[in-house]
């Protein structure tokens, strides 16, 4: 069996931009939960998707942000998706598929705790989302990631091709990178294809010498790098806590809970209605 794992705040986050805006019977915006419905059917329509759970940021905050005052936060996501954010998780609840709401930890550290929980007794976990983040979490051709917009799997292979690094330094790549995206600064000089051939060669940050003539690999303004990265060791650690994905988060499903039964036709029919989406019930292929 495969397990697949939905990143539900990007769905929303893609279903606001991309699917057209629109009212609800109450007058609020509903266009990105209209996109998220009618996706998540596309995917249980697919014989291969048996066994789904999807993960929201329930808040944008997390235990990140007490770490780094830098750390990505709220601020700045339009009203009228911020409002859909919520509902979605009673629609993801509705279609009777296991949802999990993140409030101390990101739905990120959702995927990278199912992935390292179910992967044992799967035959393959998919974790959907284009996020450069849970490529931590790929594990050969057993754990992957899937862009279901591009239609594009990356397993271990795929993320060396594609970063320059195996997917256990990722969150290393990250660190020294930075990621906009999180609010995480990186170190200066360090672009991606610097630390990827570093990190190729070192694998960690805490491994990569301090002093650059003890260093083995040739890469370009590296007197400067090594520089930089002495001067920010502390930074650098720090911001690595940041982008490593927690695996410990509370998930109690069994592998078994995760089995999609058919959606809630009394619950689903009522937000369908509320968001005027009631002819998408059509394609609902199994009710409960």
């Amino acid at each position: 069996m495969q397990i697949h794992l939905v990143d539900g705040t990007y769905e929303m986050f893609r279903a606001y931009f991309g699917a057209p805006s629109a009212a609800g019977a109450d007058g609020h915006e509903v266009g990105a939960l209209r996109g998220l419905l009618r996706t998540l059917l596309l995917l249980l329509d697919d014989p291969a998707v048996t066994h789904v759970a999807v993960a929201f940021d329930h808040v944008i905050e997390s235990f990140r942000n007490d770490l780094f005052d830098g750390y990505k936060t709220g601020a700045g996501i339009p009203e009228d998706l911020a409002s859909q954010l919520h509902p979605a998780e009673d629609l993801c609840r509705a279609l009777g598929l296991v949802t999990w709401p993140m409030v101390e930890f990101e739905a990120d550290d959702a995927l990278a705790a199912g992935a390292a929980r179910y992967a044992p007794d799967a035959d393959r976990v998919v974790v959907c989302t284009p996020d450069k983040d849970l490529a931590q979490c790929v594990r050969g051709a057993h754990v992957v990631t899937w862009d279901r917009r591009r239609d594009i799997v990356l397993d271990d292979a795929g993320v060396r091709a594609k970063f320059g690094v195996a997917p256990a330094s990722i969150p290393d790549w990250l660190a020294l990178v930075g990621d906009s995206a999180d609010g995480i600064p990186g170190i200066p000089r360090w672009g991606a294809k610097s630390a990827a051939k570093v990190l190729d060669r070192y694998e960690h940050i805490d491994a990569i010498p301090s002093a650059v003539e003890h260093w083995d690999v040739k890469v370009r303004g590296a007197a400067t790098l090594a520089g930089n990265l002495e001067a920010m060791r502390e930074e650098a650690a720090l911001y690595r806590v940041l982008t490593t994905l927690r695996t410990d988060v509370p998930i109690y499903e069994t592998i078994g809970d995760l089995a999609w039964r058919g959606a809630d036709r009394a619950a689903l029919g009522a937000i369908a209605e509320w968001i005027g989406e009631e002819r998408t019930l059509d394609r609902v292929g199994k009710w409960r």
